[in-house]
């Protein structure tokens, strides 16, 4: 695979993000399913609430991660920096795109570098998990050095990947990879999947092998297979679309990995969160951090950076909100709050 294909994947994938269809109407998330229960006397300020949480060894300010996307293009480059000044701002945690691009062409390390605008927050790097197979643990190191990341998030993509015309085909192997980045970056390494979800079995197989952090990345939001559809032909695209609708929703995925893996592993939730409430919703499910791209990328391209903060101010405001009307200082309380959880999200939870 050419390192100029790559780059043009790229710039692809934010046409698409920024314009396309990349929501399957029928996908959920199913946070509709999960109802927070009203305080009518929360008997405190909105400047009491206190949403720091610990992640990657700092401390966040708001529990939120600006979910890998992009990089190895110069617009690539440009949104990373707008997100990464963003997070830092406000306190948030950020993640790079695929560093695949960079892995192949060295010169396109330049895109990826985040830290001059967001020298104090968590920065993730990002590798697929078998694309590392080929670079060897010291390759994904070296990445990782190379932009100042404080962790290296490893993501899955099977479905991903079958629906890409250049796309991987064997996917044997990869528990052994994961074995050897842990050895490397212990604590550091952060395990996530890219829309289709990640179930309990698996999660708990992760945690056994010593990875602690996980992001569930369920389905809901951006799917990576029907990406892959838009720019496929033939069968491919086919099947792409028969399968664009494949996965663990993101309320399902984070509810059951979290019973299967106990309290220590931190868990982020992503795949279509929209909003603070959907934010707050998996916050009581058991993530310790909610992540998203889609509404501010979106909300970038269409207005710079000014249209991404408003967008950011609407997702924190309403996540305060929703700890006011509950009655919840901080993180803890919320989740010792009752919830209501309904319809099919409740099948997945007796299911799995």
């Amino acid at each position: 695979m050419g390192e100029e294909a790559t780059a043009k994947r790229k710039d692809d994938h934010l046409d698409l993000c920024a314009t396309g269809d990349v929501e399957p109407v029928q996908n959920s998330t199913l946070l509709e399913c999960v109802r927070l229960v009203h305080c009518a006397m929360p008997e405190m300020a909105v400047d009491e609430v206190d949403l720091s949480t610990e992640f990657l060894g700092k401390k966040l300010r708001y529990p939120l991660l600006i979910t890998g996307m992009t990089g190895g293009t110069e617009r690539a480059g440009a949104v990373n920096r707008d997100m990464a000044l963003l997070a830092e701002r406000h306190g948030l945690a950020f993640g790079v795109g695929s560093q695949r691009a960079m892995a192949e062409n060295p010169q396109l390390g330049a895109t990826f570098q985040v830290r001059q605008v967001a020298p104090t927050i968590p920065v993730l790097g990002n590798i697929g998990l078998y694309q590392a197979v080929g670079l060897g643990v010291d390759g994904v190191r070296r990445l990782a050095e190379a932009i100042g990341a404080d962790g290296m998030a490893l993501h899955l993509n099977a479905g991903q990947e079958l629906t890409q015309p250049e796309g991987d085909r064997d996917f044997r192997g990869g528990y052994k990879v994961v074995e050897g980045l842990v050895r490397v970056f212990g604590a550091r390494l952060l395990v996530k999947e890219t829309g289709c979800g990640i179930g309990p079995e698996v999660a708990r197989r992760l945690v056994e092998l010593g990875v602690r952090n996980l992001d569930v990345s369920g389905l809901g939001g951006t799917s990576w297979v029907r990406v892959e559809q838009l720019r496929a032909t033939g069968v491919q695209a086919q099947v792409g679309a028969e399968f664009s609708s494949w996965g663990i929703p993101t309320a399902a995925a984070i509810a059951t990995v979290r019973r299967a893996v106990g309290p220590d592993a931190r868990l982020v939730a992503s795949g279509g969160l929209r909003t603070g409430l959907d934010v707050a919703k998996v916050l009581t499910l058991g993530a310790d951090v909610g992540g998203m791209a889609l509404p501010l990328f979106r909300a970038q391209q269409q207005g710079g950076l000014p249209a991404a903060e408003q967008a950011l101010a609407t997702i924190l405001t309403s996540l305060k909100q929703a700890l006011v009307l509950t009655g919840s200082r901080n993180c803890a309380e919320l989740r010792q709050k009752p919830r209501i959880v309904v319809g099919e999200l409740k099948d997945w939870l007796a299911a799995l």
